[in-house]
This record gives structure tokens, C-alpha cells and sequence, in this order.
């Protein structure tokens, strides 16, 4: 092999191995998070939100589950809310209104495991309430009016459901070690639009960086070997 074609195929090689050794060094990809995750229920069951509630429109009879704790990532790994998505179980006993909607919540802060340092959840099992809101109410909205004070930071991630937790916002965890607590937005701030449902928007981030750099990898070792 001559000088020339090896080096063009040591390079690409070597961009290869800084990328899996970024992939599997990062925290962003591999650690845990503490924060609550928001469910939409449907037939019963509960599935991940694919908006974060300040967005999120539910409509009349819908059925929505907060769960904090700490999970990987977002989606199905997540802790799911540890009672069922039964909106009669929660709304049944409370009268339509003129000009509302119900709205059946299941808020569950989750198990003393995942509590932060210093703190512990403000009840073992799950608390429900019926939210009565105006018809066009986000999920925000809907939660507000049965458990503040809520808490949110500046991505509009939510950060602490009935004051719960006090401090922390989403941090990831390493090897199960207590992250520094980040600034958040106070109780009453307002989630802006748009705002996740969990931090799976830096994973989704890191995941497309890596792809990238994997791609440029690739077809700099295909145009060196023309």
C-alpha cells in the first residue's frame, strides 16, 4: 500500500474512533434524569406525551399522568404513572359544567428512590384530581388549577409539580451521583410555548451530531479512495 492511500485510510478511521469514543464519553447519551414526565391516556393505558403540556389541547373526558423520577431518557423508558389512565375513576362523580371541559389527572410524585437529596414525596401513592378549564385549556393550565404551585425552568421543562421538588430541573445523573441543582424559573412563571415533555431533546441533539460527524467520516474515506 502506498504512503498516499494510507494515509487516506488512517483518517477516516480515526475520525470513526473519536466519534464512538465521543458517543459512549458523553452524559447527554448514556446518564439517567430526575424529572417529571408528562402521559396521555388512551384505552386505559398510558403513552408518553408527544408535546410538553404547555402545548398540549386536551379535550373534554381526556385523561392526563405526571410521574416524577428518574428514568432514562424520555418515551418508553420512563416511569409511567402507578395508576390506571380511568377517567371515570377520577371525573365520574363530578358534573359536566357549561362552558368547561374535564380534564382527569393522575399526579404521581413518585417513590423516596428517586427523591432528591434532602427531600421525600409529598405522599406515597398517586393523587387524582378532576380539573375543570376553560374548553380551549392546555394541559398546563389544567394541572395549575388542581397542584400549585408548579415550577418551570426557561425551556418550559416542568420542574416541580405542588412544589415538589424544591430545587433541580432535569439533570442528568452520572453513575447515580447527585447533580448541582440549576437555577430554574420561579413558581409563578409561565411555560412558553413549545416547551418539552423531558429532556429528550438533548439526546435527540447528541444522537444527530454524531450521526453527522459519522456521515463526513464516511464519505471522506469514499472520496480519498477514488
Amino acid at each position: 500500500m502506498s504512503p498516499r492511500r494510507a494515509r487516506g485510510t488512517v483518517g477516516p478511521l480515526a475520525v470513526l474512533a473519536l466519534v464512538l469514543t465521543l458517543f459512549a464519553a458523553s452524559p447527554a447519551l448514556a446518564a439517567s434524569y430526575r424529572y417529571w414526565s408528562f402521559w396521555q391516556g388512551a384505552g386505559g393505558n398510558w403513552g408518553y406525551a408527544t408535546e410538553g403540556p404547555s402545548t398540549a389541547r386536551p379535550a373534554d373526558g381526556a385523561t392526563l399522568g405526571f410521574r416524577f423520577s428518574v428514568s432514562k431518557d424520555a418515551g418508553a423508558e420512563a416511569a409511567k404513572p402507578r395508576a390506571a389512565a380511568d377517567f371515570d375513576a377520577v371525573c365520574g362523580a363530578t358534573a359536566a359544567a357549561e362552558g368547561k371541559k374535564r380534564v382527569a389527572l393522575v399526579i404521581d410524585f413518585g417513590m423516596p428512590g428517586d427523591a432528591p437529596a434532602g427531600e421525600a414525596p409529598p405522599q406515597e401513592g398517586p393523587r387524582t384530581a378532576c380539573a375543570q378549564v376553560a374548553p380551549d385549556a392546555t394541559a398546563a393550565e389544567a394541572l395549575a388549577s388542581v397542584a400549585k404551585p408548579l415550577r418551570y425552568n426557561g425551556a418550559a421543562l416542568l420542574c416541580a409539580v405542588s412544589g415538589y421538588p424544591r430545587s433541580g430541573c432535569g439533570e442528568p445523573l452520572a453513575d447515580g451521583a447527585e447533580p448541582k441543582a440549576s437555577a430554574s424559573a420561579p413558581a409563578s412563571a409561565a411555560p412558553s410555548p413549545g416547551g418539552g415533555s423531558g429532556p429528550s431533546a438533548g439526546l435527540v441533539a447528541g444522537v444527530a451530531a454524531v450521526a453527522a460527524l459519522g456521515a463526513a467520516a464516511v464519505w471522506q474515506s469514499r472520496r480519498r479512495r477514488r
